[in-house]
């Protein structure tokens, strides 16, 4: 019978237990969260104080840093890294490999492609304007 969870030893000697979450055997954390209908892929880190959202996407080989949010629908490419206390809003896309600096938010339905950097505490994607609807024509 397999081990449901792991324990790793991190770069300050600290050892962390990270259990694999039911969709899709990723590593999460004992203390962060993802919600039963996220993904999170086989080989892809949640760490301590992350939260994961509904029905997130966390590709294979993805790393989401302490204490990062990834909001609902979004989706994280393979190899993607969401950065220390970033914030990925609702239905955004990472695409593979892209790296999302510490402290940065990228807004709701953004859009990062593949291989991009986003800097450390950056504003990605263009914020709505109050009473702006998305999707429906004027």
């Amino acid at each position: 019978m397999s081990t449901n969870y792991v324990d790793i030893e991190d770069e300050h000697g600290v050892v962390l237990r990270y259990r694999r979450h039911a969709n899709g055997r990723g590593l999460v954390a004992a203390m962060a969260h993802a919600d039963a209908s996220a993904f999170i892929g086989s080989g892809a880190y949640v760490d301590p104080g992350a939260e994961i959202g509904k029905l997130v996407i966390v590709a294979a080989g993805a790393w989401i840093e302490h204490d990062a949010i990834v909001a609902e629908a979004a989706e994280i490419g393979a190899g993607a890294r969401v950065g220390h206390g970033a914030v990925v809003g609702r239905g955004a896309v990472i695409g593979a490999r892209a790296s999302i600096g510490a402290r940065s938010r990228v807004v709701d339905g953004a859009r990062v492609e593949r291989d991009a950097v986003v800097a450390e505490d950056a504003l990605f994607g263009r914020a709505r304007r109050p009473g702006s609807t998305l999707g429906v024509a004027a």
